[in-house]
Formats: C-alpha cells, sequence, structure tokens
C-alpha cells in the first residue's frame, strides 16, 4: 500500500471542483446524488402526512416521515394512543419543513383536527350519521363533541317531541347529521330530530294508510294552543281540539294536559289528502246525559255550579258533563238586569228551575225567577204600590232618559229625567243623582202588564211659592246659563230656578248681546203657574217704552231684590225658598 493511502485529501475537499480522485467520474457521482433523492420523499407545509415511530421518550415521540430529517411530536398529542411502539404508522401534520434550527416541525393534534373537519364536510355532503359525545348544556341547545370537534346541537333539532330538560342528555352519545357548517367562524351545527324525523317517515305513511275512523292511539302531546292540542301519533301529529277533550266545560287545554303527557285518544275524524287527523277523548268515556236521572222533568228544581256568564245568560253545570242555560230575562222579573256580574260569580252554586228538557239534542233551559212568583202578581202589588203612595227606593242605574230606583228587591221604577227639578232643566240624571244614593220617592203610575212604574221626586210644589216670590215687577238677579239664537235666553234666578227672557228684552243698554256666564238685573213681566214659567226682561229697566204699564207697576211694588244663593238642585233649593217667604210675609206683617 502506498505511503499516501488512506489519507483525506484536503486539497480535493476544498476544491470541489476537482475530482475525487480517479475513484469516482462525474456520472458516478450523479447516479449517487440521485440514488440518495430517491430515499426522501417529497412533503409539503400545511398537508397532512403518514410517519413511522422512530423513537419513544417521557417527553417527545420521533416520527420518521421519509425527510431528510425526523421530527419532533410532543408525546401528550399521543394520550389517546396508550399502547403506541416503535414502529406503529401515525398521521402528522407537517408545520413547519425547516424552522430556525433547521428542525422539522410536525403536529399530530393538528393533523387529527384536519381529518375531522374532511371528515364532517363529508358527512354534510353525504348524509352521512356521525356518533357524538353530549358534553355540556348551552343557551338554546347542547354542546356535542363530534369528530374531535365541538358542534352545537339547537333545542329544536333534539327531539320531535319538545325537550323540557336538557340537562338529562349531558354525558350521553346520540346520533347526528350535520346540517350547516360556517367555515367564517368554525361553527357546526347539527341534528338529531332529522335522524328521528327520517325513521318515522315510513312510520308516518303506515299509520296514515291503516287510519280508520273510531281507532283508538296512543300519543304525546307535542305542543299546547288556547284552541287545542297536538299529538304526536308517532310520525304523524293529530289535533286535539278542546271541546272534544272533556264532556266538561274547560277554559284552556294546559288544565288537562302538559307537554310530552301520553295520551289515549280516538279518531273522529281525518283527511287523507291533506294529512288532517282529528282526534277526541271525551268519546272514550260514557255520555254523561246517559246518566241523567229519568226523574228530572220540566218544572224540577236542581242546583247547578256556574261556568261560565255571558252578556245573555248564565251557563249552569249541573252534572259533570252536563250543562244548562238561564237566558237573562229569565235570571230575574226585574226588566231592568244590566250587569249580571253584579249579582253572580263563576263558582258560585246556585238552585234552578229546569223550563225545558231536551235529551235527543241534549239541551236543558233553566230559570231562576220562576222560583219565586211574580212579584208584579200577588195581591198586595196593587195596595203597595198604588198612586200616591209614598216610598224610599235606591239608584240602580242612571241613563240620559231618567234614573232607575230599586224600591225592593225585583221591583224598580223610572224616574224620567224631565220629574228631577221643577225649576230647572236637568241635562242628564248623572247632574243631580249618584248611584246607590237613596231616595223618597212618589208612584205617579202604574202598568202590571208592562211591568212599569212612574216614579216622581216627593217634594212640595214649588210654584205656590213662586207665585209670591217672582210676583209680576218684582226685580231679581240673575245669571245667563245658555243663550238660544233668535229667541233668547235661559236665566238662571236665586236657588237654581229658570226663567226665560226674549230676544228684545235681551238687549243690554250699550246694544250689545250678554254673554254666557254674565249676570244682570232682571225685571218679573209674566209668572204662569200652569205653565212653570217665568218670563223675564232686561230692557224694560232703561227702555220706559218697552212696557209702560209694567215699568209703573215695578217702581210702585218693588221692594228690592233678593240676594242670590248657592245654586243647588231645585226640590231641594224650595226649602230654602220657604223660609224666604215666610220672612218676607213677617216683614210685611210688621209694616
Amino acid at each position: 500500500m502506498h505511503a499516501t493511502e488512506g489519507v483525506f485529501n484536503w486539497d480535493q475537499y476544498d476544491n470541489p471542483n476537482k475530482k475525487l480522485g480517479s475513484a469516482y467520474t462525474d456520472q458516478q457521482r450523479e447516479d449517487m446524488a440521485a440514488l440518495y433523492r430517491a430515499t426522501l420523499s417529497a412533503i409539503s407545509q400545511y398537508e397532512v402526512v403518514k410517519g413511522s415511530v422512530i423513537s419513544i421518550t417521557h417527553k417527545d415521540v420521533i416520527v420518521g416521515v421519509g425527510y431528510k430529517s425526523d421530527g419532533l411530536v410532543a408525546a401528550s398529542e399521543f394520550r389517546d394512543l396508550p399502547d403506541l411502539k416503535l414502529g406503529d404508522e401515525v398521521e402528522v401534520y407537517i408545520e413547519e419543513t425547516e424552522n430556525t434550527k433547521g428542525q422539522l416541525v410536525l403536529s399530530r393534534k393538528k393533523a387529527k383536527l384536519v381529518r375531522a373537519w374532511e371528515k364532517i364536510q363529508h358527512a354534510l355532503e353525504d348524509g352521512e350519521v356521525l356518533e357524538g359525545l353530549v358534553k355540556r348544556r348551552t343557551k338554546g341547545g347542547l354542546i356535542v363533541e363530534v369528530c374531535d370537534i365541538e358542534t352545537f346541537l339547537p333545542g329544536s333539532q333534539i327531539d320531535i317531541r319538545p325537550v323540557l330538560d336538557f340537562d338529562v342528555f349531558v354525558g350521553k352519545t346520540i346520533d347526528v347529521i350535520v346540517i350547516k357548517i360556517n367555515h367564517t367562524n368554525d361553527n357546526v351545527v347539527v341534528s338529531h330530530k332529522a335522524l328521528t324525523e327520517k325513521k318515522l317517515e315510513g312510520q308516518k305513511f303506515e299509520i296514515i294508510s291503516n287510519l280508520e275512523k273510531g281507532q283508538i292511539l296512543e300519543g304525546y302531546v307535542k305542543n299546547i294552543t288556547k284552541f287545542g292540542a297536538f299529538i304526536d301519533l308517532g310520525g304523524v301529529d293529530g289535533l286535539l281540539h278542546k271541546l272534544d277533550m272533556s264532556w266538561s266545560r274547560i277554559n284552556h287545554p294546559e288544565e288537562l294536559f302538559t307537554l310530552g303527557q301520553k295520551v289515549r285518544v280516538v279518531v273522529i275524524g281525518f283527511n287523507e289528502d291533506k294529512k288532517r287527523i282529528s282526534l277526541g277523548m271525551k268519546q272514550l268515556q260514557e255520555h254523561p246525559w246517559d246518566a241523567l236521572p229519568e226523574t228530572l222533568e220540566v218544572g224540577s228544581t236542581i242546583k247547578g255550579t256556574i261556568t261560565n256568564i255571558a252578556d245573555y245568560g248564565l251557563f249552569i253545570e249541573l252534572m259533570p258533563g252536563i250543562e244548562g242555560f238561564v237566558y237573562i230575562l229569565d235570571i230575574s222579573w226585574s226588566q231592568y238586569l244590566r250587569d249580571i256580574n253584579e249579582y253572580y260569580k263563576i263558582g258560585d252554586t246556585i238552585e234552578t228551575c229546569i223550563l225545558s228538557l231536551d235529551r235527543k239534542n241534549y239541551k236543558i233551559s233553566l230559570g231562576i225567577k220562576q222560583l219565586t212568583g211574580d212579584p208584579w202578581e200577588h195581591d198586595r202589588f196593587l195596595s203597595t204600590y198604588a198612586v200616591g203612595t209614598t216610598h224610599e227606593g235606591v239608584v240602580r242605574n242612571l241613563t240620559h232618559f231618567g234614573a232607575f230606583i230599586e224600591l225592593e228587591p225585583r221591583i224598580e221604577g223610572l224616574l224620567h229625567v224631565s220629574r228631577l227639578s221643577e225649576t230647572k232643566r236637568v241635562a242628564h240624571p248623572s247632574d243631580v243623582l249618584k248611584l246607590g244614593e237613596k231616595l223618597e220617592v212618589i208612584v205617579l203610575g202604574i202598568s202590571r202588564e208592562n211591568r212599569r212604574l212612574s216614579l216622581g221626586l216627593r217634594q212640595e210644589n214649588p210654584w205656590d211659592m213662586c207665585e209670591k216670590i217672582f210676583q209680576v215687577g218684582t226685580l231679581h238677579k240673575g245669571t245667563i246659563v245658555k243663550k238660544i239664537p233668535g229667541r233668547g235666553a235661559i236665566v238662571e234666578l236665586v236657588h237654581g230656578i229658570e226663567g226665560q227672557v226674549a230676544q228684545h228684552h235681551f238687549i243690554k243698554a250699550d246694544g250689545q248681546e250678554p254673554e254666557v256666564g254674565e249676570e244682570l238685573d232682571f225685571q218679573v213681566i209674566k209668572c204662569v203657574k200652569a205653565d212653570k214659567k217665568i218670563i223675564l226682561s232686561h230692557q224694560i229697566l232703561f227702555n220706559p217704552e218697552v212696557d209702560a204699564k209694567v215699568e209703573a207697576k215695578t217702581r210702585g211694588e218693588a221692594k228690592g231684590t233678593i240676594e242670590k244663593a248657592p245654586s243647588t238642585r231645585g226640590f231641594e233649593a224650595f226649602a230654602n225658598l220657604k223660609e224666604q217667604l215666610e220672612q218676607h210675609t213677617k216683614k210685611e206683617s210688621k209694616e
């Protein structure tokens, strides 16, 4: 061997263009480089590749992917593979082909995430069923882990029946399908209800095809409305109307049912084309009219409970499922019964009389007033309420034409608005009367046929005193309360007594008409007791030509004016007038 054999030639290393001795030719070197490159895999950043476990430590796992260098993966990313051993094949994600240290950066966690998203995307496109674990409850639904990705299961997509308690699903495994993917925020929406509906589609067709009227089925309450409840019969819904739930009256289906409740119903009708099914429950029970005693007949008395109050009468439940009706005119002998709620309440137990009974059509007419005799037919009625008799009554109702006065239970009379005051016009009874007020009235007329009493207020005739107080020629202060175009005005005198002034006696000294509310002096030019009228004049006070005779009489007989008192109700004011008249008479006697 030569002395130079086995000695490294540094000159050749420093000059790569030099040939490595005579051992390799250029072609040989290229062939060897190609052979070396063939041992390396072509990998790209951000892709998932398969690799082989080369080494395992307590901190890292070395994975070879056929690249010029191996990569390190944290051992924590293999916790789901406790039996991992050398040589096992795993998928990893290429984060970086070469970092700042020249190392290959791999991730098994991201590789699993990429594969999971690919699987979810395929599931959305192909309708594939995936298995998920319910992790927790959230607002409006559940969080389900599918392929290591947290997805959202809305409450409306959990089941075909309403779900009241979401917590019962937490920790359970359920099958779902992907119905929506929002790539903007990586949000996935899944449904379990769609799977159930798909399974029930076949049952639905079978149920409808085999449906018969009178068929008894079992189902679950799916939804409750004010008019009824929808029953899930196993893929197809039927409507149980409120009227078909019970023979007894119910106000709302919630009184009988809750969501998810299991019920037994009967088919009472269906439309195969529109897939509408009508259901009933009360039809499964014995008809209540079959239990109605045969001894009951027209004229029998029976007790019942008020179940409903309408403007036109009362509904009375006599037995469970048997209801009768009392028309408003059969409640009281009084013709002026207005608000039934003033006298009766729902739930009250009352006694009634059967007026008509139709067992074939299930109808009963009842009456209340028939339990007592007609007070208008009693012998004592004519003597008690003879014309001219006085009674104390209570104001029960006020209308624009008068007030209804209750003299005794079921006996009322009308006090017309024109009889509320003898001296002034009353626009509405509420101006002088109040509901519940007690009055002393006198019977002016009676009609037993029409059951009507005409009433008046018990009072002295004020016009006996008016003739003395408002003698022709006397002066009085008055206030304009109403102007009548072209005719004159209404003037309020002392104590609320009203007089009339014609248009030509109405003008003031300055030629102007007085305004409503203005106070002036007036002279009485006429007082007619029979017509209950007091005619006044203001112009006569400053215009002698109006009526010289009246003026002369006024100057000779007038003793002065009477002070105006506060305005009160006419028939009360005359108590003061009477006292004033007596004082006036005493004064004249002394003179």
